[in-house]
């Protein structure tokens, strides 16, 4: 393109918009500088010496002045790019979808591969369908309906816990997380190191079990815990024990699912004999109610998981040095959905499982 020294007149409401373009946090950067190069040319400065200051080539400058002087500022915009043409319909990708929705003869789910060369499609094309119509034929979740006749009445209680707790007592969340294993790896850990993630051998030596009783506390997040080597009723009454010693002078309401142990009648006379404890039961298979389950997928994937151990003392010192640390910054986990959106998303889940799409 041959460089003009002819001057470059911008009109005066064109001006004010280049330099609007410049004020504009959110202008792409490529605009801004389109508009530099065409205020700095209609100043009367030279397309080299433009080129020169803003670091750009000479050609690149005088492409932009010309663009500017052929379309306005509609010439400064981004034009479409001609490319390869679209060679997959709407139709043909409606029909990979629906194929997508039904599994194949002897497979349970179609993979990429299988499905492309199933419509005669790359892998490629068929993974950008999947994309676009946020398809995952690959994973799978799990659900689980709770048939308990007085769920909606147990889902408002404890929810209501959650969202309104009564003033000046305490809501404990308490359950156990049973038959924790101490398992000693063979070989030592090897550690992370860039481009390769920590490793560990597959096979172990199973060195005994634990089980860890919890009570996280809804307010604060804090968690009061203790290791037992059994988890029968008679643990449970002395974690009872221990949080009516370390809890004094609060009403506390416990949170608890419906494991036998719970409602042990031994445990019954205990809480009959301590009216301060109020027990929420969560409905049956609802388990995910109770907060304290989140607590313990987190120790489970931060300190127990990775771990290796010698005994079920060292795993029992690592599970309590874990809690001691969440308590010194623990944060309370938030409960966000009401009663009502709750059983709003089960019935929608319900409709969809029985009429089978």
């Amino acid at each position: 393109m041959p460089f003009t020294s002819q001057p470059l007149l911008v009109a005066a409401k064109d001006r004010r918009a280049l330099e609007q373009w410049l004020r504009c946090p959110t202008m792409p950067q490529q605009w801004a500088l389109r508009a530099k190069i065409v205020l700095a040319v209609a100043s009367g400065e030279g397309v080299r010496e433009t080129a020169r200051r803003l670091d750009v080539t000479p050609a690149t400058a005088c492409q932009w002045r010309q663009r500017y002087a052929e379309g306005g500022l509609a010439g400064l915009r981004t034009k479409a790019r001609c490319g390869r043409p679209r060679r997959i319909s709407d139709a043909r990708e409606r029909a990979v979808v629906a194929k997508t929705l039904s599994p194949p003869r002897a497979a349970t789910h179609w993979s990429c591969r299988t499905l492309a060369a199933e419509v005669g499609l790359s892998p490629a094309t068929v993974h950008r369908i999947w994309q676009k119509y946020d398809l995952q034929p690959h994973r799978t979740t799990t659900f689980k309906f709770s048939e308990d006749p007085e769920f909606a009445e147990k889902l408002a209680d404890i929810v209501g816990l959650y969202l309104d707790p009564p003033e000046k007592a305490l809501v404990l969340c308490v359950d156990e997380k049973s038959q924790i294993q101490a398992l000693n790896r063979t070989q030592p850990l090897l550690p992370l190191r860039p481009g390769l993630p920590a490793r560990m051998t597959h096979d172990y030596k199973r060195n005994g079990t634990t089980s860890l009783f919890a009570a996280l506390e809804v307010a604060s997040g804090k968690v009061l815990g203790r290791c037992f080597p059994r988890h029968t009723h008679q643990e449970f009454l002395q974690f009872l024990a221990t949080i009516n010693r370390k809890r004094r002078r609060r009403e506390i309401h416990l949170i608890c699912d419906n494991y036998g142990t719970h409602k042990h009648p031994a445990v019954r006379a205990w809480l009959g004999s301590h009216p301060r404890f109020k027990v929420h039961y969560t409905p049956t298979s609802a388990s995910w109610l109770n907060l304290v389950e989140r607590w313990f997928a987190l120790i489970t994937d931060q300190a127990i998981r990775r771990g290796s151990f010698d005994s079920v003392r060292a795993l029992e010192r690592a599970i309590m040095r874990y809690l001691a640390q969440w308590n010194e910054n623990a944060r309370p986990f938030r409960w966000t959905k009401s009663a009502r959106k709750i059983k709003r998303q089960i019935r929608r889940v319900m409709d969809i499982y029985e009429t089978g799409h």
